[in-house]
């Protein structure tokens, strides 16, 4: 992926397997392309509004015709207190498409996703690393078709 346009449509390609009930772990240094991406999955998903990070929100829903699609950043996130007093675990149910970067800071409180994606720099370019959980994540990444 050379660039920011190449890692949005990497997100949009992604439309065609978001199902409700799916989650998307984003893994990378900061300024790696995960709300990018996240904003290619968002348009192709048909929302046309702003899509920011949800760094100090640590939460950004959006309400799209077909499902529920909540955009998680967890970079601030002090502990797991914090974690049960907002009531994340509420939105992770069958009926939302959850994508979260930096899951690691909630270590131990999310269930496995179904993709995760790991997004780094190398030298000038970015590289994209996608992994794939049994089922429904396996179903996800077959569905994908992408070229940069």
């Amino acid at each position: 992926m050379p660039d920011p346009a190449a890692t949005e449509a990497l997100g949009a390609a992604l439309a065609s397997g978001a199902r409700a009930g799916r989650v998307i772990h984003l893994r990378g240094e900061l300024g790696a392309g995960k709300t990018t991406l996240v904003r290619g999955l968002l348009r192709a998903l048909g929302h046309t509004g702003r899509v920011k990070s949800p760094t100090y929100a640590l939460v950004e829903p959006y309400e799209l015709s077909s499902l529920h699609f909540y955009h998680f950043d967890f970079y601030r996130l002090k502990n797991q207190e914090e974690w049960e007093q907002a009531g994340f675990r509420e939105y992770f149910n069958g009926e939302a498409l959850c994508a979260v970067e930096w899951p690691e800071r909630a270590d131990g409180l999310l269930a496995p996703p179904d993709l995760d994606i790991e997004l780094r720099f190398e030298g000038e370019h970015r590289r994209a690393r996608l992994n794939a959980h049994p089922g429904a994540g396996e179903a996800w990444l077959s569905s994908l078709r992408f070229s940069p």
